[in-house]
């Protein structure tokens, strides 16, 4: 080192250029090396360990989904040390530590050395290294000292990017000590002669020479070992993975290839209890990746775990995040807008500005505190220095001119981004199939959708402030180097790094906790969804003390997690300015003490404190924003998981549209499953003309619902094939049949708008009149009018305003209105009475709506089906019996018996009602009831479908008028046709219980038998009941039943 301070005077040699220059070099290339390396191997670690499967359909708009199934790695990929891997990892642990206590002693030794120069000669300062060897030492020093913790860190550690940097610090050190020890040893002058002037070494090397050299042989020795020591295991590895697949190659012809034959050797499916791709069943048009339901076991498992609530942090690498959220880049970039474009570049520009005038500011300061110093005496003021500081100030900052203007600039850019995304969200949820919507948690689903606000805001953060933010650190690095020298550039370089690293490491130690705030906060929004969706059955159950304490529980557990996540934050925001304060403390002494010795002006020593200050806003927002970025990404996922479900229904590559249909279906052995353990249908064939009515009976899980979701296409089948006017519908576009199919649901779901909304939903083009006549056939056209705002009434969320049998006949109507080819009835009539559903059914099957239109009915009451054309019998997914009404009678089978139970039924209900009124006129003559000329019967808007009537003397010989009205003058008949087929009518002294929604439902739970309306009576003192409405119903029944015929073989039993 001696040489190096006597030779300053002359021209410097190629060694010492060479020695000064790979010290400044060695830690930053090192530094360069390691990151790069780490990104690329993560980047290949993330292709090769998880094979992906690319998505078979497109999102919302015809932009890609992403990558939904990943393989497991298999178990000889897990880390490059199989057997030994603890015992390796601790002997490289070792030997890295070793390597920094090198660069520790090196330090020590510089500090001795100068300690000692002071003690012979008493001056302070008379020795010192130059400052490309404090950058050399400290900068290694931290270097190798972040190496050995990524060996306590990442799991698979060492691997090649330790390998790569251990053998570019091997090189640079031989570099390092050649180069010096040419320098020591005076070899590197060339030979001058005797009168040249260049000083040369009289006695050698000295005894701190001999040190530092000692200290550089022993580091190489340790990075040799390391190298070494690496690729004697890595070989080792290979040459037994080689003879192992030398091994199962030579066995493979004569093993079988089933996974409970292969031993140890798991495949892909069997191992990680999912299924390969490749294996999964295709359809008849080839495109279709399933039917929604569950193929399979392993198929269902990946469709349960497409949408999750992720509990712990999941073990991914930043590009593997990166790739995942590329997802959303389709929808938020504005392709098909030059204007946004063009702002986009113009608020780019204005970053860039904004980095020049970070730059400027400090550098201006330093320039006004020079010229304030008095030249000769005499001071002068600096007007146009300062006015330009000021005009720096004016722009500089988020909240200066430069970053208000980009802001303005980019609010039609943010709108169009949340708008794109979230409506994106929205259209692809609808996409979904019916599987997805028959599991999915309301609340769940609606919590992801709110979460494009997060997307947004993480990608304008993300743009406008983290990458200026790195920008700002890289520029500040290069900006002291320039300025004030390597230095301190390194002492910058050393805060920003481990700045980051600690933010980095920290909010990733507690990303657990800010995702079980998240799920808290759901699980919060869930239970209050849940809740008040469920008003009524809360109140049925006298429930709200325990909804009230649910829902505080949930608000306990996202505050308790909150204080976690809160607590965390702060303990980073301590260690974060513990770190930066140090860094600070270093560079203004070093500083003050240079500015003090007169090596540094003072408005140097301005412009630095100034340019830490600004530093430290960028790490300061890092550190927040790291946490801002974490929790949108942690919200983010649940909207990415939802971006990646994909339907199981889909139209194939060579669909085409239904342009006319008639209505002609054929079912060819259909076979289908939601589970293959148990199928839903097998081998079911019939076929339907046009304008012919069928039926379908059958116990409950018979596999009748599941015939009308495939012929809709909420399913594929998985065998046989479904064809529409001799098109197999996987050939036709989804939209196509669904357009001519018409669907009457039992359970009728409205939206919470006007009727006349509701109406029009099937055909926004329909004319009022068209609603007019649609309602008449439907029966409910003089009941609207009855409502105090007609057909501008609001039904109430899910239409729980209306009752049972207007919701069904509001169903009916609107179906009417879409004016569809095929009309499917699924209990369509069940709520309403018998007389009722008789004549919609007559307008429906013998009037115009009716004419030249295939009708696929579902029912239990089977009087209701004696007119369809073909009856067809369903038991366990199989077609039992089929034929009409009279054909299926006389064959003695299961409709037979499922009909005399029907008879049995309706007999026992007409005595029931004889029984009733015989009850009635008693009690009247008894004089046991009270005259009551008042009707309490409350309207189903009101009443929310339970109806209350009032009980008069009975009228015997009254009738019910052959009308669709409601009308007061007959309320006992209307409230009955009004009624949910369990509709209580009750008094304050009596109460008469209408059974027939349970009993309608009776050959579900008793062996196919069907239970038609029954009434029983309480007589209580004090109340009449309304004769006019038994006696109505009675004459009803009594008339339907007297159509009724029986084989000759149920009248003999009877």
């Amino acid at each position: 080192m001696e040489a190096l301070k006597d030779g300053r005077g002359f021209q410097p040699s190629l060694a010492e250029v060479i020695f000064r220059n790979s010290q400044l070099c060695y830690p930053v290339v090192l530094l360069f090396a390691f990151i790069i390396s780490a990104g690329i191997h993560s980047i290949v670690t993330s292709k090769t360990e998880e094979e992906v499967v690319a998505p078979t359909v497109k999102g919302p708009g015809g932009k890609p989904l992403p990558f939904t199934k990943r393989r497991r790695e298999h178990h000889d990929t897990q880390a490059p040390f199989v057997h030994n891997g603890d015992v390796a990892k601790t002997v490289f642990q070792y030997l890295s530590a070793g390597l920094v206590l090198s660069f520790v002693a090196n330090g020590a030794a510089i500090a001795l050395r100068a300690l000692s120069a002071r003690g012979e000669k008493g001056e302070v300062g008379d020795w010192w290294c130059e400052e490309q060897r404090i950058v050399y030492v400290a900068g290694s020093a931290f270097f190798y000292v972040y190496v050995l913790i990524t060996l306590f860190d990442w799991e698979n550690s060492p691997n090649i990017v330790h390998f790569i940097t251990w053998i570019l610090g091997l090189g640079g050190e031989l570099v390092v000590l050649l180069s010096f020890a040419l320098i020591v040893t005076g070899s590197h002058y060339p030979n001058l002669g005797a009168h040249d002037s260049i000083p040369k070494l009289a006695n050698g090397p000295d005894g701190w020479d001999l040190v530092d050299l000692s200290i550089g042989a022993v580091r190489i020795l340790l990075i040799t070992i390391m190298v070494f020591t690496y690729a004697a295991l890595t070989t080792r590895k290979c040459i037994k993975e080689k003879q192992r697949y030398d091994e199962e190659a030579s066995h493979s012809d004569s093993e079988e290839s089933s996974p409970l034959l292969n031993g140890n050797h798991l495949n892909y499916q069997t191992g990680s209890n999912r299924c390969d791709d490749r294996r999964l069943p295709r359809t008849d048009s080839g495109f279709a990746t399933g039917n929604g339901a569950g193929e399979a076991g392993c198929q269902q498992r990946d469709a349960e775990a497409a949408f999750y609530r992720p509990e712990k942090l999941p073990h991914k690498t930043w590009f593997e995040y990166c790739r995942g959220y590329s997802v959303f880049f389709p929808y938020l970039w504005p392709a098909n807008s030059l204007k946004l474009q063009g702002i986009i570049l113009v608020c780019f520009v204005l970053v860039v500005f904004q980095r020049v005038v970070n730059i400027a500011v400090p550098a201006q300061m330093g320039k006004v505190t020079d010229t304030l110093e008095p030249k000769d005496g005499v001071f002068t003021m600096p007007w146009a220095q300062v006015g330009l500081l000021v005009l720096y100030k004016l722009l500089q900052g988020p909240s200066g001119l430069l970053g208000s203007l980009r802001s303005i600039l980019w609010i039609p850019v943010s709108q169009h981004t949340y708008r794109a995304l979230t409506t994106a969200a929205f259209e692809h949820v609808h996409s979904l199939s019916l599987d997805f919507h028959l599991g999915k948690r309301t609340g769940e689903v609606l919590s992801a959708l709110n979460k494009g606000a997060s997307i947004n805001q993480f990608l304008e953060q993300t743009t406008f402030q983290v990458v200026p933010m790195l920008v700002d650190l890289f520029i500040a690095i290069i900006f002291f180097y320039v300025k004030f020298g390597p230095m301190y550039a390194l002492f910058v370089s050393v805060i920003t790094f481990y700045y980051l690293y600690l933010t980095i490491r920290m909010a990733a130690t507690r990303a657990d906790q800010r995702r079980d705030m998240v799920n808290a906060d759901r699980e919060e929004e869930a239970v209050k969804n849940d809740s008040i969706t469920s008003y009524e059955t809360v109140k049925y159950f006298n429930a709200e003390k325990y909804e009230f304490a649910r829902y505080r529980n949930a608000i306990l557990s996202f505050q308790a997690a909150e204080a976690k996540v809160t607590w965390g934050m702060n303990h980073m925001n301590m260690c974060q300015s513990m770190v930066f304060m140090c860094g600070f403390l270093v560079i203004m002494m070093t500083c003050a003490y240079q500015v003090s010795q007169g090596t540094r002006t003072l408005g140097e020593f301005v412009s630095l404190m100034t340019y830490l200050g600004q530093l430290q806003g960028p790490l300061n927002f890092f550190g927040t924003f790291y946490r801002t970025v974490q929790q949108a990404m942690i919200s983010g996922e649940r909207l990415l998981e939802l971006f990646k479900i994909q339907p199981s229904v889909i139209d194939g590559p060579e669909v085409v549209d239904l342009a006319r249909c008639s209505g002609h279906l054929k079912w060819k052995n259909v076979g289908f499953s939601y589970d293959k353990r148990r199928p839903a249908l097998h081998d079911l064939s019939f076929e339907c003309k046009p304008g012919t009515t069928t039926a379908f009976v059958g116990e409950s899980g018979g596999g009748k619902s599941t015939v009308f979701r495939l012929m809709f296409r909420y399913y594929n089948c998985q065998e046989g094939s479904i064809e529409m006017d001799g098109h197999d519908v996987k050939d036709l576009t989804i939209d196509s049949v669904r357009r001519f199919i018409g669907v009457v649901p039992q359970d009728t779901i409205l939206f919470n708008e006007t009727l006349m909304y509701n109406l029009k939903y099937a055909n926004p083009t329909a004319t009022e009149e068209d609603v007019y006549d649609a309602c008449r056939a439907a029966a409910i056209h003089d009941r609207i009018l009855s409502f105090p705002d007609g057909y501008a009434t609001k039904v109430g969320e899910r239409g729980l305003r209306l009752s049972g049998g207007e919701k069904q006949r509001v169903a009916i109507a609107r179906t009417i209105l879409k004016n569809p080819q095929i009309i499917m009835l699924d209990e369509a009539t069940s709520a309403l009475d018998g007389e009722t559903e008789q004549k919609i059914q007559n307008k429906l099957i013998s009037g115009n709506f009716g004419k030249d239109r295939t009708l696929l009915i579902i029912a239990h009451r089977l009087s209701t089906i004696t007119h369809a054309d073909q009856i067809i019998v369903l038991h366990a997914g199989t077609m039992v019996e089929k034929g009409t009404h009279e054909e299926l009678l006389a064959l003695g089978g299961r409709y037979a018996s499922m009909w005399e139970k029907h008879c049995r039924a309706e007999r026992a209900a007409e005595h029931a009602l004889k029984a009733t009124l015989k009850a009635q006129k008693l009690l009247s003559r008894a004089n046991l009831s009270r005259d009551d000329d008042h009707s309490d019967d409350c309207d189903s808007m009101v009443s929310s479908g339970i109806l209350r009537t009032g009980l008069k003397s009975p009228s015997v010989g009254s009738s019910t008028p052959d009308n669709e009205s409601d009308t007061t003058s007959h309320r006992g008949t209307s409230s009955h046709s009004d009624d949910d087929s369990s509709a209580s009518v009750s008094g304050s002294e009596g109460t008469l219980h209408d059974e027939a929604s349970d009993d309608s439902h009776g050959e579900d739970n008793h062996n196919n038998t069907y239970q038609p309306r029954t009434a029983t009576i309480q007589p209580i003192a004090g109340r009449r009941d309304n004769g006019q409405s038994l006696s109505a119903s009675y004459a009803s029944r009594s008339r339907l039943s007297s159509s009724y015929s029986l084989p000759p073989r149920v009248r003999a039993s009877t």
